[in-house]
């Protein structure tokens, strides 16, 4: 297998960009309004910086590449890292909904986060990622070669998406 690289397009983090704006909008336009003493700044401020701060997170995940190769997978950008296969120890998948009474991944109302460790190392990557798919296969493929035991939630999330088998360890 190639070397095969992922990308966070803008268009799959446009809802991300579209909260941060919208966040830092509604809570950094008032503070231009108000008093220097008022007790608006010590709400107002904070929230403004969290959601500017998710903005640049946000702009960060644009500028990460993810490479997966028969070697390996890395992350090159400002959350970067890299796990040879043969080091991987750590395979977890969540699935976050964004609609109250879903707890499948199929269900496409939500997103996923893999995370994968080696070496003391952790590499994040969320369902937004181009080809997504084919990373957690890949993955879920090597963590099964090397036997690593699955918390029962992702074990859930794995079969939830035909990945492992019902009743698999």
């Amino acid at each position: 297998m190639s070397a095969s690289v992922h990308r966070y397009s803008a268009r799959s983090l446009a809802g991300d960009y579209a909260r941060a704006g919208l966040g830092v909008a509604l809570t950094g336009a008032p503070l231009l309004l108000v008093s220097p003493g008022s007790a608006m700044i010590w709400v107002l401020a904070p929230l403004a910086i969290l959601f500017g701060a998710f903005g640049l997170r946000t702009a960060g995940r644009q500028a990460t590449r993810v490479e997966m190769s028969d070697e390996g997978i890395r992350s090159t950008g400002p959350f970067g890292a890299a796990i040879s296969w043969e080091r991987l120890d750590v395979l977890r998948l969540r699935y976050y909904s964004s609609k109250r009474g879903r707890s499948r991944p199929a269900d496409s109302d939500g997103w996923l986060q893999l995370v994968l460790g080696g070496d003391g190392r952790k590499l994040r990557i969320d369902s937004a990622l181009s080809d997504f798919d084919a990373v957690l296969a890949r993955a879920s493929s090597e963590a099964k070669r090397r036997g690593l035991a699955l918390d029962d939630a992702t074990r859930h999330n794995l079969q939830a998406l035909g990945l492992i088998a019902e009743g698999a360890p």
